[in-house]
């Protein structure tokens, strides 16, 4: 699944979901080490245990981050496997 970013310096996420769980997670731009980072911890992690705690983070002034448009993504990927 491809997510559009929005408000934030990544432009889009690229993931695998294998029903629950979280199989593979890339980020199109953005801060390199910390989008890295995030898609690393959060791969094997169940989708709605990443979605608690990501979900609402934002990054400086902004009302949104990286970590929270992944929660997003998460969101939109579990709806569509309904």
């Amino acid at each position: 699944m491809t997510y559009k970013t929005r408000g934030v310096c990544s432009q889009e996420i690229h993931l695998e979901l294998d029903n629950d769980i979280i199989k593979f997670v890339e980020f199109i731009g953005g801060c390199s080490g910390n989008t890295q980072g995030v898609a690393r911890l959060v791969t094997g992690m169940k989708v709605q245990d990443a979605i608690d705690k990501m979900e609402g983070i934002k990054c400086g002034f902004k009302n949104t981050s990286c970590p929270d448009q992944l929660a997003q993504a998460l969101k939109s990927a579990a709806n569509q496997s309904l």
